[in-house]
């Protein structure tokens, strides 16, 4: 007997049927989702409604639906600005610096806490490395703070030995160098852990067969190590590429001062600035937000497509 055939109009199974049964036979792990995708959708997709302030005059009497729609008007006083301009273009350059200095050490700590044959000295350097991470940047401005300024210890052992002090904290040449030595100190451990993780994912047969050839520990670094963990380091690279426009504001804002503001004032604390400390306007402040986060996104995609150009995998298919 023949089986049935369905007609062109009912399908045997539709798309919708074969995901309620995937579904169903993942019930548990799907159960497990849930708490994660109500947060997400409560605490990342509900406030976008939020983003229409940048299109809109915003008056708190009429709240953020009723306010007047102004379209691209906001966008026009932003670029306008030109403390907006001096600030995007500073935020490219501290990022663009740290990306460049910065990115390496994490890859570089990971790959000789893995060549440690002694186990408990990794695990312990790996530990002292990482407990910067748990640190808030009030806490590290504070030692920063107390260790750099003018009665602070590098400048009170100068005087000891009779040499000038240096005002590391007031100067605008010192700010920079001091966000990227604070940043490597307190993130580099963190950042290890996922090339740990991603090395101790490689096979093992493969530094077997490498060491019956004669390879030595340098060449399977080289050879082995570093081609398996190479689709990590190109996610975390384009992922840090996705942020270029976003610089860290607790680090800056609790490393700056006044006198240096003509290096410090980056797109983060410019929105600061203006939604807090000047004449209040949030249809201003979210106009630049707005324009901060398109930016991200297009650096994002333009990574990601640089990623596959030269052979890799991206974060999209």
């Amino acid at each position: 007997m023949k089986p049935a055939v369905a007609g062109p109009g009912k399908p045997e199974r539709t798309w919708v049927k074969r995901l309620g049964a995937e579904i169903w036979k993942n019930r548990m792990v799907y159960t497990l989702l849930i708490p994660g995708i109500v947060w997400l959708f409560l605490f990342a997709y509900m406030p976008m409604g939020g983003l229409s302030l940048a299109f809109k005059h915003y008056n708190a009497r009429l709240g953020i639906w009723k306010s007047h729609w102004i379209g691209l008007e906001n966008f026009r006083y932003v670029f306008r600005d030109p403390n907006f301009t001096a600030a995007v273009w500073r935020t490219l350059y501290i990022n663009i610096i740290k990306l460049v200095i910065q990115f390496p050490f994490p890859i570089l700590v990971a790959l000789l806490l893995n060549e440690l044959r002694m186990r408990r000295m990794s695990k312990i350097f790996q530990t002292v490395l990482t407990f910067p991470q748990f640190l808030s940047w009030i806490i590290v401005s504070g030692i920063v703070i107390n260790v750099l300024s003018y009665d602070g210890l590098v400048n009170s052992a100068l005087s000891l030995l009779g040499l000038p002090t240096i005002n590391f904290l007031g100067s605008a040449s010192t700010f920079v160098p001091m966000l990227l030595l604070t940043d490597i100190w307190k993130s580099t451990g963190w950042g290890a852990i996922i090339y740990l993780a991603a090395i101790s994912g490689i096979d093992q047969d493969q530094y077997e067969s490498s060491q019956i050839d004669g390879a030595t520990r340098m060449q399977q670094m080289f050879r082995i190590t570093l081609p398996n963990i190479l689709p990590t380091i190109v996610v975390m690279f384009i992922l840090n590429v996705g942020g270029l426009m976003s610089s860290g504001f607790d680090q800056i804002f609790n490393l700056a001062n006044a006198a240096t503001k003509n290096v410090s004032e980056v797109l983060d604390v410019y929105i600061y600035r203006i939604t807090f400390q000047s004449s209040t306007d949030f249809s201003f402040s979210t106009a630049v937000s707005l324009f901060r986060s398109l930016v991200n996104m297009a650096l994002l995609l333009l990574a990601d497509r640089g990623a596959k150009l030269m052979g890799g995998d991206g974060l999209f298919k």
